[in-house]
This record gives structure tokens, C-alpha cells and sequence, in this order.
């Protein structure tokens, strides 16, 4: 039945999914085939979960290889096609194909499956805001995705609630034999009595009725053989202790992370400013109104634009920040840490998506914006005041929901800290 299932999932929603894609065409048909290879690969690893017991660790790992590399393959798929015009596609896709690795999670792993369906929903809510008024093909796309998802959190709940189930717990031991042999008989020459035994019997009981008579030949203990009298008695050599072994340690050596070199180019309308160190001199000169500037994993530098544009991206950076003029549609900060940026003109929205640390300088023509945050913290808007200074109001990240007669009502709470 748990086969079955999965194969439903295939058969269903998957199979919608691969007929959209395929309909859109370009990157996004090529990705969903790799997806399509990672489902084969993870029925073929239930087809195998359910015909036998659980396997060694060592031998579960190289079952779920198949597996993995497929997961690897949708991933690495998006990460070099940055410049694709279904970025966000590959992205909605990427972010939540590990749902797949719900199979090593327990005791829980239908939750896993909800979360890495929540974790591409920042791309597929792009995607249908991009393409609902263009072509309904991407939004049927999304829902197709989404719900093959949800049918592989549905299935995981019912046939693996508390984990991967297997065929059996392995063959059970052999049942114990019959009780064990007695032990040989002794000879009988052996258990009869000889005259010496008999002998120092005679002399045990003699010693035995000599009654008080029996104390006579013991040696009388004397105070100065006493220790708790004797206090010299005291001073002998401390018992023995076995020396606990100290453990060695050997230091790890920490895993430096691969530097790729820095990347400063225009691709068609797409500027790339990727992997850029300490550098605090990037410049962007005469950007025009369909340009978008995408910076990726860029570490303590600060990119220039001048002119207006249509959207700028952060991606993966640290401790970096963006002065530009104008964007026609947004700037977006995705999984980034301690970034700034500064309009000088107008800005229509910010987004943020996981992101620790983001300060926002708006300009007077920018106080219309609106600002979009998801599963980010220590958020900070600037807001100029008539003098050249500023005024610092934080974005909530707690909040408050309660039940009300037309369903939920969510307020933000203010911290007292």
C-alpha cells in the first residue's frame, strides 16, 4: 500500500506538474525532468523499504544515493541558471525539492515535508504575481507543485507517520535449543571417603566441643595494636588508585570555505556583481529602466548604481549595502546578513526573505513604499526628517493572532525590552 501510494503521487499530481513544466518550456522543462528522476529514484527506494528489513547505516546510505544526487541535480540546475527569465521557477523548485528527504526524519517527517513546502513559497508567490494577468499556464504550474507536495505530506502522514516503516525488523533469532548437558558423574572412587578425610573430620568436631575452650589458642589483642589508639598505626601508604587517562584531543582543523573569484559584468539586461570581497568602489554608471543588478554572496562591499532601473537583488550577502537612485519595481533582500541600502529617488516595495539584519535609508519620494518581510529579524527603517537626520523605526517581528467572529486577527506586539 505505501508503494501504491507514492506511485499515485506520480501518476497524479507529479504527472501534472511535468505537463506544465513541459508547456513553459526552456530551463523550466529541463528541471522538471530532473525532478521527475528524483521521484523514480525514491520509489525505487520504497519499492526496496518495503520487500525487506532495515538495512546498516553504511548500507542505507548508499541506498539513499540515488536519491540524493537527483536532489543535488535540481539544486545545482538553478544555482547556473541565474540569468533565466524563469529564475523564480527554478528557485520555487529548488527551495523545496528536499522535501524528498523526509525518509531520514524521525519521529516526525509529514511537518518536514509542510516546511520544505513553506520554504519555496517565496518563489511560487513571485511566480503567480508575475505571470497570473500574463499566462495561466505558470499559475496551474505552481498549483500543480504545490499540491504534489501536499500529497507527499498527506502520504508520508499515513503510511510513515513516526518514520520510515520497513518490511520487517530483520529474520528473528533461532528459538534456544534444549537445557544444556548435565555435568559428568564424578567416579565413584573419587566420592568415597578416605581415611585422611575421615580423619580431619574427627579432629573439626573435637575443636567444635571444646565449647568457651575454643578461644584459648587466640592471641589477645593489645592496645598498642589497635590503630584507633595506636596512631602511628595510621601512617601507611595511601591505597592504590588506578590513574584515570586523560583523553587526547586532536584539533580539527576548520573547513575553509572555497573563495570563488569576484564577478563584475553586464549578461544582456542583467548586471552580476557576485563574490566580491572588501571591495567598497563598485559602480554601476548610466543604468537604463529595464536593467536589473543581481548581487550574489558579495562580503563586506557596497555597490554604487547610477540611473534608474527596473529591480535590484541581494542574495547571500553579508555586512554589503546598495546605493541606487530609482527602481521602477523593487530591491529584495534574500537570505542575507547585516546589509543597508539607500534610495536617493524612489523605491515602489521592499521585499525581505530571511534575512538577519537590514537597514532601509528611504528618501522623501520614497515614503510610499511598502515593505514585505517574511522569516526575517532586526529590521530597521530609516525616515528622513526635514534636517538631513533620520528617525529609526523598527519592523515587527512578534506578533499576536486570536480567533474573531470573521476568522483570525493578527496584531503586531511591540517589544518593552
Amino acid at each position: 500500500m505505501s508503494v501504491a501510494g507514492f506511485n499515485d503521487i506520480i501518476q497524479d499530481s507529479l504527472a501534472s506538474f511535468l505537463k506544465y513544466s513541459e508547456s513553459i518550456g526552456g530551463d523550466a522543462a529541463a528541471q522538471a525532468k530532473l525532478v521527475q528522476k528524483a521521484f523514480q529514484a525514491q520509489l525505487q527506494f520504497l519499492t526496496r523499504a518495503s520487500q525487506s528489513g532495515q538495512p546498516s547505516q553504511g548500507d542505507l546510505v548508499s541506498l539513499l544515493q540515488p536519491t540524493s544526487v537527483q536532489i543535488a541535480a535540481v539544486q545545482e540546475f538553478r544555482d547556473k541558471k541565474r540569468t533565466s527569465p524563469h529564475f523564480n521557477h527554478l528557485s520555487a523548485i529548488s527551495e523545496s525539492i528536499p522535501a524528498l528527504g523526509w525518509v531520514t526524519i524521525s519521529p516526525a517527517p509529514a511537518p518536514y515535508v509542510k516546511e520544505m513546502n513553506d520554504a519555496g513559497q517565496f518563489y511560487t508567490n513571485r511566480v503567480l504575481k508575475e505571470w497570473k494577468e500574463k499566462d495561466k499556464t505558470h499559475v496551474e504550474w505552481v498549483k500543480a507543485w504545490v499540491q504534489t507536495l501536499v500529497n507527499l505530506q498527506q502520504f508520508v502522514k499515513q503510511h510513515h507517520t513516526t518514520g520510515l516503516v520497513w518490511a520487517s525488523k530483520g529474520a528473528p533469532p533461532p528459538p534456544p535449543g534444549g537445557l544444556p548437558p548435565p555435568p559428568p558423574m564424578l567416579p565413584v572412587a573419587d566420592m568415597a571417603p578416605g581415611l585422611d578425610s575421615a580423619q580431619d573430620r574427627s579432629a573439626l568436631f573435637a575443636e567444635i566441643n571444646k565449647g568457651e575452650g575454643i578461644t584459648s589458642s587466640l592471641k589477645k589483642v593489645t592496645s598498642d595494636m589497635q590503630t584507633h589508639k595506636n596512631t602511628t598505626l595510621r601512617s601507611g601508604p595511601a591505597p592504590f588508585k588506578a590513574p584515570v587517562p586523560t583523553p587526547v584531543t586532536k584539533p580539527v582543523a576548520p573547513i575553509k570555505a572555497i573563495e570563488k573569484p569576484p564577478k563584475f559584468l553586464k549578461d544582456g539586461k542583467k548586471w552580476m556583481v557576485e563574490y566580491q570581497r572588501n571591495n567598497n568602489n563598485l559602480v554601476i554608471e548610466n543604468a537604463e529602466m529595464n536593467n536589473v543588478v543581481y548581487m550574489f554572496q558579495c562580503h563586506s562591499s557596497t555597490l554604487t548604481v547610477k540611473g534608474k532601473l527596473n529591480s535590484v537583488v541581494l542574495d547571500s550577502c553579508k555586512k554589503s549595502s546598495v546605493v541606487f537612485d530609482s527602481v521602477v519595481a523593487s530591491i529584495e533582500f534574500v537570505n542575507c546578513q547585516s546589509v543597508q541600502m539607500q534610495v536617493l529617488g524612489k523605491v515602489p516595495t521592499i521585499s525581505i526573505d530571511k534575512t538577519d539584519g537590514c537597514q532601509m535609508y528611504l528618501s522623501p519620494e520614497s515614503l510610499a513604499v511598502e515593505i514585505v518581510s517574511s522569516k526575517s529579524s532586526e529590521m530597521n527603517v530609516m525616515v528622513p526628517k526635514g534636517n538631513g537626520d533620520y528617525t529609526e523605526y523598527p519592523i515587527p517581528e512578534q506578533f499576536k493572532t486570536s480567533v474573531g467572529p470573521k476568522g483570525l486577527v493578527t496584531v503586531a506586539v511591540e517589544s518593552k525590552g
